[in-house]
């Protein structure tokens, strides 16, 4: 497949982009600013919308590059977690271009995930990092916007889950989106019940269980969730559950609760209040870094 084209990005694959930091100017040391920032989109968004971010990103943090992963649902779904790892091999080699393991500072690189689809690719990104270098891959923080969602399928998860599915897919299809929305909810109760048979982990639980695992994601790093009680496809409950179990099993975690925003709609509500969240969250995984 070609390399994607965005303006001011240039493409490294089908699915990852890159885009050099906006000024050469050496990092302003009281602000402690990342040299990467690795920003990885929700289920099917495009690049102009998942750029929005990007450019959020580069008035935060001149200094920094910025890798760009679009999540496309098909291959979140339909690729094997190994052939997932491939695809993001590309980021690996963009994040750390020195192949010189003890070059690579686990204070240079930000983590921003939108969506369960997002946390997927960021997952398979850990699995093409540690393949290659045997190790957790080294960052400060991980933000995670609208995620994770339950793993779980039941008639309490269906509804959202496909109305999520619908989403990116609706305007492939002459019908209404009703109709669209039934295809794939059993569609997803269908693979369930393959998965269960089969004993094969789903995409989103194969990406839940890497997030948990210290010998995959670094237990040095940050946590920031941003969520909503208005998300119609990530319910509150579960996110802030996962704030309590990643606390209880040793990650520094903090939550902020949005008002009135839906899914990965946090940024376009609240510009001011997203920005300076991620701001704060920096500059306090920066300073735990620094502790002794």
């Amino acid at each position: 497949m070609p390399n994607l084209e965005y303006p001011g990005f240039t493409g490294l694959s089908d699915q990852v982009l890159f885009r050099a930091a906006s000024t050469t100017e050496p990092a302003d040391k009281t602000k402690q600013q990342p040299r990467t920032v690795i920003i990885y989109g929700w289920g099917d968004g495009q690049a102009k919308h998942v750029a929005k971010y990007a450019d959020g990103f580069q008035q935060l943090f001149p200094s920094a590059n910025q890798i760009m992963v679009l999540s496309p649902i098909s291959r979140a779904m339909w690729q094997s977690r190994e052939q997932r790892a491939k695809n993001m091999a590309h980021v690996v080699r963009a994040a750390f271009p020195n192949e010189d393991v003890g070059t690579h500072d686990e204070g240079s690189v930000l983590i921003h995930m939108l969506s369960n689809t997002g946390a997927i690719f960021y997952t398979s990104t850990l699995h093409a990092y540690r393949e290659a270098y045997n190790r957790p891959l080294p960052h400060r923080l991980v933000v995670l916007d609208s995620t994770p969602g339950t793993t779980e399928i039941s008639l309490r998860t269906l509804p959202r889950l496909s109305h999520a599915m619908t989403l990116g897919t609706a305007a492939w299809f002459p019908w209404p989106f009703l109709v669209t929305q039934c295809l794939w909810a059993t569609f997803l109760a269908a693979n369930h019940l393959v998965e269960r048979i089969t004993g094969r982990d789903s995409a989103p639980l194969t990406a839940l269980k890497t997030f948990q695992d210290p010998e995959m994601e670094e237990k040095s790093a940050k946590r920031l969730y941003l969520f909503s009680k208005d998300d119609q496809i990530i319910l509150w409950s579960d996110i802030e559950e996962h704030i309590a179990m990643s606390r209880e099993q040793g990650w520094q975690a903090d939550g902020v609760i949005y008002e009135g925003s839906g899914h990965v709609r946090h940024m376009q509500m609240h510009p001011e209040k997203y920005w300076k969240n991620i701001q704060l969250a920096w500059i306090e995984g920066m300073a735990q870094k620094r502790e002794p």
